[in-house]
């Protein structure tokens, strides 16, 4: 294969950083500055990570405003609006959360739902290169500890408490946007029985900025999705209330592996920094219990790990790339943990003869929900490489780890920073300018 035409690693850095700085509203990033001119969760931990090795300083404070929106039961909401920005749907208004939710923060605009609890992985990355700088840089890092230890344990203990529903060990999602992977075939079937009643009248902005209808949810996915925020309106986003109400209810298999890995990282980060015996305690076996709930949603022939729809009462397999779970928090034999690392290398995944790059494609390029260009059905996202590259060289994998790293960074060397990629072409798709993607530019090359 031909050389691409690419920047050098120094020019890709310099680029990334300038895209972060670009996107900075001075104490949150944008996700990307026309598509997403807000504050996401799990983007900005992801954010955090790559502004660790710019400034541990201002990684810390992307972290403390979106902890400063956590709600009273400990929810991180999965959208914190920037002050005087508009140009996303549904907006504050739409969500209506301070004026309906208990729990929800009086002086910040948010969403009602969360997403996937990848913060812990970020504290432990601007720890870690916090050791790296000087007394008062280590200082930073180790007073926001100090100030957010609390707050951290609080977050992970209302997913523990409160999301698992019937206690086996992973979380319950009431709306697909809660696992980032807003349109994946995961979520089909399940949305399939989501009946709209009368919803609002709106108007989408993101089909405004991005016009290609090829790389977006459809206007009947948007209605149900819609459909599902007046649910939770009702329900006055009540966690008690949700759980008997709401017409989406799934078990996500992926959340619960990024939960169990995410509750080790905070043990482990406990540990190192002597918090409470107690907090540490309940981490690990939080850790332990969703490890072992996302083992038990594997298929025992191949080890392929399934979500399980609550209100159907029944497994969803799909052939995405959530069904590699178990290869983020372990626990699987190795026979089985064996079969699905060949499934994920092999031809249905990253050595699809088409693939333009060796990277894991969100559905499998052979099954019939494949689509390469929308969104959460076949492009390949850099977010999700940094995830399992970051996961493998954790669990020792480290020549898995350093092949998916450099095949991202060649991936990323257009300098367009896309949301995602086209996987066979590479062509970038969705959002220019991605922050979350420039951050794993700079974690890589840091």
């Amino acid at each position: 294969m031909p050389p691409d035409p690419s920047f050098a690693p120094t020019q890709l850095a310099a680029r990334a950083a300038y895209l972060l700085r670009g996107n900075d509203l001075g104490v949150m990033t944008t996700a990307a500055p026309l598509l997403y001119p807000h504050m996401w969760s799990w983007d900005a931990a992801f954010v955090a990570i790559g502004l660790a090795p710019l400034s541990v300083e201002r990684a810390v404070v992307e972290l403390d405003t979106l902890l400063s929106a956590q709600w009273g039961n400990g929810m991180i909401p999965h959208i914190v609006f920037a002050n005087g920005v508009d140009g996303y749907f549904p907006g504050p208004a739409r969500w209506a959360t301070s004026a309906l939710a208990e729990h929800a923060p009086r002086t910040r605009h948010t969403s009602g739902i969360t997403q996937p609890p990848v913060h812990a992985i970020a504290v432990q990355r601007i720890l870690d290169r916090a050791k790296t700088r000087g007394r008062s840089t280590r200082a930073v890092a180790e007073a926001f500890l100090d100030r957010r230890w609390d707050d951290l344990v609080r977050w992970h203990r209302w997913l523990a408490e409160c999301r698992d529903l019937r206690g086996h060990g992973r979380v319950t999602l009431y709306h697909g946007w809660e696992s980032g992977m807003d349109n994946s075939p995961r979520w089909d079937s399940a949305y399939a029985n989501v009946v709209p009643g009368t919803v609002p009248e709106y108007q989408r902005e993101d089909n405004k900025i991005n016009t290609d209808a090829t790389q977006r949810p459809s206007d009947l996915e948007y209605d149900r999705y819609l459909w599902l925020l007046e649910e939770m309106k009702a329900a006055r986003y009540d966690d008690e209330l949700l759980a008997k109400t709401m017409s989406f209810a799934v078990e996500d298999v992926f959340v619960s592996a990024i939960f169990s890995v995410a509750c080790t990282v905070l043990a482990e980060i406990g540990e190192d920094y002597k918090r409470s015996p107690a907090d540490v305690r309940d981490l690990y076996r939080w850790a332990e219990k969703f490890r072992a709930g996302v083992v038990d949603a594997t298929d025992e022939r191949t080890g392929a790990a399934r979500d399980f729809d609550v209100r159907a009462d029944r497994w969803v397999a799909t052939e995405t790339v959530a069904q590699f779970a178990p290869l983020l928090c372990g626990g699987l034999p190795h026979d089985k943990e064996r079969a699905l690392l060949k499934l994920l290398e092999g031809p249905r995944f990253c050595s699809h003869p088409d693939l333009r790059y060796a990277l894991i494609p969100t559905t499998s390029p052979v099954s019939r929900d494949f689509r390469p260009r929308e969104y959460w059905r076949g492009p390949v996202w850099p977010v999700t490489t940094w995830l399992f590259s970051w996961c493998f060289a954790r669990r020792g994998w480290s020549e898995r780890s350093l092949a998916l790293r450099q095949e991202g960074l060649r991936q990323a060397s257009d300098g367009t920073f896309a949301e995602y990629y086209e996987p066979f072409t590479g062509e970038p798709l969705g959002s220019m300018q991605q922050s979350w993607t420039a951050a794993a530019v700079l974690d890589w090359l840091g």
